[in-house]
């Protein structure tokens, strides 16, 4: 008689409460108003990884929960209109969402692609939404010096869908 394969049972606090923790962490501690060579940190928007890889390793009912409330979070930190990132990583959540079938299974360059594109759509969401606020285009260098860190936490991305992917295979 064959003996049953042990199952990893991966649930929400590992693959969406820390991860969303760890996340708002980072952010405040990029957020610090230090100068190094009197250049600032980054600003990337670190939950646009969350956003981008929850869809793909599990479609869940917290995830969007725990999104709005870091986009929430990324409002009252930065100081913008409210809702106006949780709508953007929303966006990015439900696009991924929509397009799991195609992305699920494919290589690292099309899970980049769709990356791309995804903060590409939460960046111009935001970007159109603070222009028709301000009634003023924002400084399209700042978009741009917001967009390149964000695109550069890809690896985050997939070290998260490879490594909780097949955290449980009961939903395989």
């Amino acid at each position: 008689m064959p003996r049953p394969a042990p199952v990893r049972v991966v649930g929400p606090l590992s693959w969406i409460v820390w991860p969303t923790l760890i996340a708002l962490a980072v952010t405040i501690v990029l957020g610090t108003p230090i100068k190094l060579f009197r250049l600032s940190p980054p600003e990337p928007v670190i939950p646009l990884v969350l956003a981008f890889a929850w869809p793909l390793i599990r479609p869940s009912v917290l995830a969007p929960l725990a999104l709005f409330a870091a986009g929430l979070f990324l409002d009252l930190f930065w100081g913008g209109p409210t809702g106006l990132w949780p709508l953007a990583l929303l966006a990015v959540y439900g696009l991924t969402l929509f397009a799991r079938n195609f992305i699920v299974g494919q290589e690292r360059r099309v899970l980049f692609a769709w990356y791309v594109g995804g903060v590409l759509l939460a960046y111009l969401i935001v970007y159109v939404a603070v222009a028709v606020q301000a009634q003023n285009a924002p400084s399209v260098i700042a978009l741009v010096f917001g967009i390149l860190p964000t695109i550069l936490l890809f690896p985050a991305a997939n070290w998260m869908i490879e490594t909780f992917d097949d955290g449980d295979m009961r939903f395989r």
